[in-house]
């Protein structure tokens, strides 16, 4: 049975030059997603939502390889971030930051199959984040994207980079500032952990 890997089936979005910002049209993808708010390093709600989702993700996971029809890597964690008035999103504010945490799903996981998942981890740990848990289409479109290599707290300069460059093209940002996490923080040095940054735009101020 071959493992799918959705870094490696859409491996231009979620492997990004360091150096330089590409263009890429991201297709609607299938996600299990939470929304919060507030600095994601002293909440305890988006530590209880990541903590559902690879749960959920997981469970799911084994459940589709026990059943023969298929197997697949789990997807990176990835976060939508945005304040209600994006001209005023800084890194420096991060507990006025609101917040989607998702990991996307492989094409064949339905609506039943997550409630089944829901169902499972709900028995073994308890409801953790699972009623706002949420499994929907998420639709980006047209969007500039580079890697960070190195800690959160270094990525302004490379968010700024990223921004200039569509403004470059005489174009206005959208929608939400998102990420994809490659690593693992818990097992990463801080100097060598991967993000990809990605901001939708469309033509025209």
């Amino acid at each position: 049975m071959e493992k799918l890997d959705l870094k490696k089936q859409f491996k231009h979005l979620y492997n990004p030059s360091a150096k330089d910002v590409s263009v890429v049209d991201v297709p609607s993808m299938a996600f299990l997603m939470i929304d919060g708010q507030g600095d994601p390093n002293t909440s305890p709600e988006y530590a209880l939502a990541i903590e559902t989702l690879y749960a959920v993700s997981y469970t799911l996971k084994f459940a589709v390889k026990k059943s023969g029809d298929a197997d697949y890597t789990v997807g990176p964690l990835e976060g939508l971030w945005w304040v209600d008035d994006m001209r005023r999103f800084s890194i420096a504010e991060k507990g006025a930051w609101k917040w989607t945490a998702m990991i996307a799903q492989p094409d064949f996981i339905t609506p039943v199959l997550v409630e089944h998942a829901q169902a499972e981890v709900m028995e073994k740990k308890g409801s953790l984040a699972m009623p706002i848990l949420r499994f929907e289409t998420f639709t980006e479109g047209t969007a500039a994207q580079i890697l960070h290599i190195g800690p959160y707290s270094t990525e302004g300069p490379t968010i700024e980079r990223l921004h200039a460059h569509i403004a470059h093209l005489g174009a206005a940002r959208t929608g939400k500032h998102h990420e994809i996490y490659l690593g693992d923080p818990r097992r990463t040095a801080p100097e060598k952990l991967k993000t990809v940054i990605r901001q939708p735009f469309r033509m025209g101020k």
